[in-house]
């Protein structure tokens, strides 16, 4: 906007200098012509009262050499003969003086042709002849015996343009100044304009990237003031809105301790079956996670998109330990299960809890989504060639997902009971914090695959869920 601005401001200011400065260079140019032809116009003049007084050769050569001081061999008279025929031809005199037809006076160099000089004349009106090197000034002027002499003014083109080439620089140079001032007014006013704007724009982006705290100062234009004021409201009431929902998160997961109070009890009287110990371990991870949630909403701190959870875990460990979990119920109704790639550790920098609940919500949607006895199969990989990324693929032998991308879209579900649309959520945002991805295709088993990368360091560009662009993910 700065560099719109001067521009703007350069294109106005060079189409009034232009606008201003060609008339003015047309009127120096026609004043510097006038005054050259004025003082020719007095020259011819003083020589009025000579021819006045008389005709005589000597007299006149006396009196136009009176008036030619600083300017010799510009001044000429022509005094015609008593019975002067318009077609007789003249002579001129390389001496300065001599006679035409017979009893005309000549004195001078004349320049101008002798039928311009007779039209003068016959006119009786001054004239402006051009000559070679100039202008030739013609003056009638009456003298005795009723006849019409002619002094002629050589003009030369120095005193015509005389003075035109400085003034034309001095008013380019004024032009150029203004030009410059102009562009210097312009860049401060566009600065005093874009800093605020920049401002704006950087806070609205670290507002963007979590950073709640971010204020801009009320400063400059009018419109920039406003639309400051209006961010640190809307920055406002993002903050309350967040702690609004933390505090909601907060208490809506304090009232599942009361039923989960009941089934830890109910689950303590079960006696000591495998399936009793499950059902206990299930309500101790599940008042787990519920005082987990807790916690996180009543911290007073937002994380920044991207930057990923702290902490890592070993995602071979995890599989192993949560696939103990699921096989049980897997036994139960039939599906074949298999794992692979989870002998080794598999570090990967999410904490052990997420990592768990993306697993668990993955799982949980194959026992859902798929008939009983579907087979199903975890499997866990370096991705090759670079091994800066592990892959976790969990993969069915059901129906498959019809739409992958409304799968992965935010919060939506499939409608059946007890699905909110939240499970692949979970692990799309867990996958994103290390810079990873999520796809979702059609498995070996004849149904879904849900490919889930983890990223180990750096940073790539990756698709983003449901939008089929890609997007650059920074640890």
């Amino acid at each position: 906007m700065r560099w719109a601005l001067v521009k703007v401001c350069l294109a106005v200011t060079v189409m009034v200098v232009v606008a201003f400065a060609i008339p003015l260079a047309l009127v120096v140019k026609e004043t510097a012509r006038d005054r050259a032809f004025s003082h020719a116009e007095r020259q011819a003049s003083t020589l009025g009262p000579a021819l006045a007084i008389t005709t005589d050769r000597q007299e006149l050569k006396r009196a136009v050499a009176s008036t030619q001081s600083g300017a010799d061999g510009r001044i000429a008279v022509h005094v015609p003969a008593p019975a002067q025929q318009d077609d007789v031809a003249r002579s001129t005199d390389t001496a300065s003086t001599g006679s035409g037809p017979e009893g005309e006076v000549q004195v001078g160099h004349p320049r101008a042709a002798d039928a311009e000089v007779r039209a003068a004349q016959r006119l009786g009106r001054a004239d402006n002849v051009k000559v070679s090197g100039g202008y030739v000034l013609l003056q009638p002027t009456a003298v005795t015996g009723g006849k019409v002499a002619v002094v002629e003014v050589f003009v030369p083109d120095e005193d015509v343009n005389s003075g035109v080439a400085a003034s034309w620089a001095v008013l380019a140079g004024v032009g150029v100044a203004l030009v410059l001032g102009s562009v210097a007014v312009a860049d401060r006013l566009g600065t005093r304009m874009v800093r605020p704007a920049e401002r704006l724009a950087q806070a609205a982006h670290g507002l963007g990237e979590g950073k709640l705290g971010v204020r801009v100062p009320v400063e400059g234009p009018r419109e920039l003031r406003s639309a400051a004021a209006a961010f640190n409201s809307m920055a406002d009431q993002v903050v309350q809105l967040l702690e609004s929902e933390r505090e909601l998160a907060a208490d809506l997961s304090h009232r599942l301790r009361t039923p989960l109070t009941v089934l830890r009890l109910n689950a303590a009287s079960l006696g000591e079956s495998d399936t009793a110990e499950q059902t206990r371990e299930a309500v101790a991870t599940l008042e787990n996670e519920v005082d987990r949630i807790i916690r996180t909403a009543r911290e007073q701190r937002a994380q920044s998109p991207g930057t990923g959870p702290q902490g890592g875990a070993d995602l071979a460990e995890v599989v192993r330990e949560r696939m103990g979990f699921w096989s049980a119920l897997a036994e139960d109704e039939g599906r074949e299960v298999r794992v692979a790639g989870a002998e080794g550790p598999v570090p990967v920098p999410v904490p052990r809890g997420e990592l768990s609940a993306a697993l668990d919500a993955m799982l949980g949607n194959v026992f859902r989504h798929t008939p009983e006895g579907s087979a199903f199969a975890v499997d866990v990989h370096q991705a090759q060639p670079a091994s800066d990324a592990v892959i976790l693929l969990v993969s069915d032998a059901g129906p498959g997902i019809p739409d992958p991308d409304d799968a992965l879209r935010r919060g939506v579900g499939d409608g059946s009971p007890g699905s909110t649309g939240l499970g692949l959520d979970i692990v799309r945002r867990v996958a994103e914090s290390t810079g990873g991805d999520v796809r979702v295709g059609e498995s070996v088993l004849g149904g879904a695959e849900i490919s889930v990368r983890f990223r180990l360091h750096g940073s790539e560009e990756t698709v983003e869920p449901g939008r089929g662009r890609r997007v650059r993910h920074r640890r």
